[in-house]
């Protein structure tokens, strides 16, 4: 049972980055084209975790156990929380994009959208 549990979170992350990679190619509007940005993104914060897991391990907090006591990394749920940050900074920063966009031209579809002229 220890072996499928482990390698859960991997197919969970294969999946969300197999969703969110068709969704990309797939994609002609530019707002569906971040959220599946996100998506793509949401896979790396279950393969960190499932990376920095440990079977029979307590929170790192260490002020009421004694020494030797099994933890989780905390390095690896700092990192999550780290992606977790930048990922709403990029996604608010291409939704503004999008809107400034919207505001110029009217439409979101990739396909209908003139390049620049000089």
């Amino acid at each position: 049972m220890n072996g499928v549990i482990s390698l859960l979170p991997w197919a969970v992350a294969a999946w969300l980055l197999g969703v969110g990679l068709y969704g990309i190619v797939s994609s002609r509007n530019y707002i569906h084209l971040i959220g599946c940005l996100s998506v793509v993104q949401s896979a790396t914060y279950v393969l960190l975790l499932a990376v920095g897991y440990k079977w029979n391990a307590g929170p790192p907090i260490f002020y009421t156990h004694p020494p030797g006591t099994p933890a989780v990394d905390p390095v690896v749920q700092a990192l999550v929380l780290t992606d977790i940050v930048i990922g709403a900074a990029v996604t608010a920063l291409l939704l503004a994009l999008v809107l400034q966009l919207h505001k110029r031209t009217g439409q979101l579809d990739a396909g209908t959208i003139r390049p620049l002229s000089r």
